[in-house]
Order: structure tokens, then C-alpha cells, then sequence
């Protein structure tokens, strides 16, 4: 196969461009390897609810994500925050009443943000998008990229990299070799959100509401960290999420029973009636290969300073690029970062 431009990665910032080129008709192919498409976006759909198992919010004040949502005709909520907070001790104590949601005023999408990536791949010819298409190999030569993906060999004048760098860096073999300081800056960059996990619980009313709280705590004792209200608009779409605080190494290792201590900490947080959610999912990044490596597993802290480090530009005479929400300099790591990074980049 033969094309201009070879996106490799189906995530946001891999649609987003796609998007961008077929609106151009610019001749592409985007890969992705894994067996569908949304990166680190995804959305479960139980009971008719759509639920956000990676990032759920937005702001005001992000334009290109706006935008795309005003095209597609998609329906935005608020983030709901009516109702008291609970804080959780070390040494176990739970007090109610200490402040109010802290993510108010945060917005969400109806039907997930998933929604925003079917309207996106469905924007796309399908014969142009391939999925379960790994890709092992880049070789640069005589002006033009080989890629050796799992549907065959690939030759672009152009290929952008929109998967996470670290793990581009981990699984691509690139012939000639990155320049040193090229492969130690696609190294340092913290994938975003790549070493959390979410624990969903699904109940058939919103119980928490009905008891004057807004489903948002902070915990100093865990496993959850921070919890929060994740219910949708569909009927029946009640829910609570929580980040889980332990590290993502010590996690892979409690399997089930992390799920039944998240229980025992929601019944003591929002009391009895948490016993029994009608569904429990656990959705740990940090075990996904395609988003997460060992680097990514310790905990980052503070959101990193992102944008595309200068070593990065330039690589084979131009015909490498790499354009993730990492690269993005105004909002590195938000999805609007994943739409800036495609719209900044220059293809020759």
C-alpha cells in the first residue's frame, strides 16, 4: 500500500487529522493497533447509559473541542454539584459537609465522549482507517517511510506519530535510528493519565443525591483517592467513580479484591445503600500496553509542562512527525491538546 501521509494512532488526536486531510483531500491512511478506535477515550455503554472510562470532563474556554461538538451536534451537560462533600482521614474518620463538588462547572457530553469518536471515524472513508494494524517498524529511505504494520507494508511520503511517545519510543523500530537526543525526549515525556485507573460503580438510583451529597469525596485512606458523581442523562445511567490511589504496580497485583475494597470504602463514605452497585468496572490504564509503559506507572503529580521538545523537528528531512496531546503547548494533555497538535502541524 502507498499513501501521502500515515498516521499511526486512531486516538483523538489520529481522527482529529484525519479528519483535517480528508476535508483537505489529502491522501492518508491512519493505523491503529489496537481493536478500536479512541485512545485513551472510552466510553461503556450498560443499561442504555453511556459511561466515560477514561477522561469524562471539558471546560468552557477550549475551541477547537467546542467547535468539533457544535458540527457534529452533540449535547453537552454539566457536571453535577448540587449537594454537600465528604472527606475522608487517614485514620478512617468520614466527615460530611466540608465543602461542595469541586468539579463544578466542568462539562460532559451525552452518550460519552465516545460519541465524539464515532462522529469523528464515521466523518472518515473506511476503507482509508485500519484497525488491529500494529506497527513495528519505520524505515526512511530515499525520501520516503516504509512502515511494517500488521496489515502489510506501508510507504508515505509523510508519517505522523500520534500515539503517546513513550509508547512510539517502546514499540517502533526506527531505521535509520532517532538521533540520541531525538529517542531520550520521546523517553521523558509523562504520558498523560497513563498510570491511573477508574473504578465505576452503577446503581439503580442515585441514592448519594436523595441524601443532600454530590457524590464527590477526598480520600486520605483509599483505595479510592478522589470520587465523584458519574451520572448521565440517559434514564438509569446512576453512577459514582473514584481514581484509585494505589500505585499501578502494587494494583495489577489485587485483581478482584480492589474492586471489593473500593465497595467497603463507598459504604463507608456514602453509607449502606453502596453495598450492592449493579456493576463494577475497573478500568486500570497503567495495564494497557498501547497507553501506558513502566515509566508511566509512577505518578507525575503536577500536570507536566508539554509541548514538542526541539529535538523532535525535523527528524528524516521532515518526514517524521509526532503529534500527540503531548506535543501540544496550550493545553498539553486536555483532548484540546490532542486537536491543537493536529491542527499545528505542518505536512509537507
Amino acid at each position: 500500500m502507498q499513501t501521502k501521509t500515515l498516521i499511526i494512532g486512531g486516538g483523538l488526536s489520529g481522527l482529529a487529522l484525519a479528519d483535517r486531510l480528508h476535508r483537505e483531500k489529502s491522501d492518508f491512511l491512519l493505523v491503529e493497533a489496537s481493536d478500536r478506535f479512541g485512545g485513551r477515550i472510552k466510553s461503556a455503554t450498560i443499561g442504555g447509559a453511556a459511561f466515560d472510562l477514561g477522561p469524562a470532563w471539558f471546560w468552557p474556554g477550549q475551541p477547537r473541542l467546542q467547535s468539533l461538538i457544535e458540527r457534529f451536534g452533540l449535547k453537552v451537560f454539566e457536571q453535577h454539584a448540587e449537594g454537600e462533600s465528604v472527606v475522608e482521614t487517614a485514620d478512617g474518620r468520614v466527615m460530611r459537609g466540608r465543602g461542595y463538588a469541586s468539579m463544578q462547572g466542568s462539562l460532559r457530553l451525552v452518550g460519552g465522549l465516545g460519541s465524539l469518536i464515532t462522529a469523528l471515524v464515521n466523518e472518515l472513508p473506511e476503507d482509508k482507517c485500519h484497525l488491529s494494524a500494529p506497527v513495528t517498524a519505520l524505515t526512511h529511505t530515499n525520501g520516503e517511510v516504509r512502515a511494517d504494520t500488521g496489515i502489510g507494508s506501508i510507504s508515505a511520503q509523510h508519517v505522523v506519530i500520534t500515539a503517546p511517545p513513550r509508547v512510539a519510543a517502546e514499540s517502533i523500530r526506527f531505521s535509520p535510528a532517532l538521533p540520541a537526543e531525538a529517542n531520550q525526549a520521546l523517553q521523558n515525556i509523562p504520558t498523560w493519565m497513563a498510570g491511573h485507573a477508574k473504578v465505576l460503580a452503577i446503581y439503580d438510583r442515585p441514592f448519594w443525591r436523595q441524601n443532600g451529597l454530590s457524590g464527590d469525596a477526598m480520600s486520605q485512606r483509599g483505595p479510592l483517592a478522589e470520587i465523584h458523581d458519574a451520572s448521565t442523562t440517559e434514564y438509569g445511567g446512576f453512577a459514582l467513580f473514584g481514581f484509585v490511589g494505589v500505585p499501578a504496580d502494587s494494583r495489577s497485583k489485587l485483581c478482584q479484591s480492589l474492586k471489593q475494597m473500593a465497595v467497603d470504602q463507598l459504604i463507608r463514605l456514602f453509607g449502606q445503600q453502596a453495598e450492592h452497585p449493579s456493576q463494577l468496572i475497573l478500568e486500570d490504564w497503567a495495564q494497557n500496553s498501547l497507553i501506558s509503559t513502566p515509566a508511566d506507572h509512577t505518578n507525575v503529580g503536577a500536570h507536566p509542562i508539554y509541548g514538542r521538545p526541539p529535538a523532535l523537528n525535523g527528524l528524516w528531512q521532515g518526514a517524521l512527525s509526532f503529534a500527540s496531546t503531548e506535543m501540544a503547548e496550550g493545553f498539553g494533555g486536555f483532548m484540546e491538546g490532542a486537536l491543537e497538535a493536529g491542527e499545528k502541524l505542518i505536512l509537507s
